[in-house]
């Protein structure tokens, strides 16, 4: 059960990558280093160093103001097209304890297209419409919103994993009848 659990945690994680690169490996470097919740196996409890955690505290108070400001968060987006999947594939092999349970190859690989997924559909699909549709004044809470899912997210997948498996598959449920599934009305 420990891995059922390991790997719902770490799916939740990757998609909470997928959303903001640094809020999951912050989370989960503190909640490492001060709770039992979750322990890292090496090379991944490097993330929970002072330095790495105070880098990771940096880097997501900017992708935090970056992501506010009209037109600058939409390059933003496309400059975290290579971070946010390279940060769901380090957060899915560690979360994992990839040395021991899951080939590292499949983790990373797993991790990549989970966060990758994410991102294209929030920065290809949602945020565009977003700010076509509102003239860019939706940006700021729907970004605000962002950030409090990718936080909860994080949180819930390493406190309550098995949540955040039933959370994910009602969205992605969700989101295939809304976008593939569901009849177009036409006039």
């Amino acid at each position: 059960m420990e891995i059922l659990q390991e790997i719902f945690s770490a799916f939740g994680l990757s998609a909470s990558a997928g959303l903001n690169a640094y809020i999951p490996l912050l989370v989960t470097a503190l909640l490492a280093r001060f709770t039992d919740l979750i322990t890292l196996n090496q090379p991944w409890d490097t993330l929970t160093n002072w330095w790495i955690i105070g880098l990771l505290f940096v880097l997501a108070t900017i992708e935090f103001f970056v992501d506010k400001v009209p037109v600058v968060n939409h390059v933003n987006d496309a400059i975290q097209t290579l971070i946010r999947p390279t940060a769901g594939a380090i957060i899915f092999a560690a979360s994992t304890n990839v040395v021991t349970d899951i080939h590292p190859i499949l983790a990373l690989g797993l991790g990549l297209v989970v966060a990758g997924s994410v991102h294209i559909f929030k920065s290809a699909a949602i945020r565009p419409t977003i700010t076509a549709t509102t003239g860019g004044t939706a940006n700021v809470p729907v970004s605000v919103a962002e950030d409090v899912t990718s936080t909860t997210l994080s949180v819930l997948s390493i406190v309550v994993p098995i949540a955040v498996a039933s959370i994910l598959v009602l969205f992605v449920t969700w989101a295939v009848w809304y976008f593939v599934l569901r009849p177009k009305i036409t006039y």
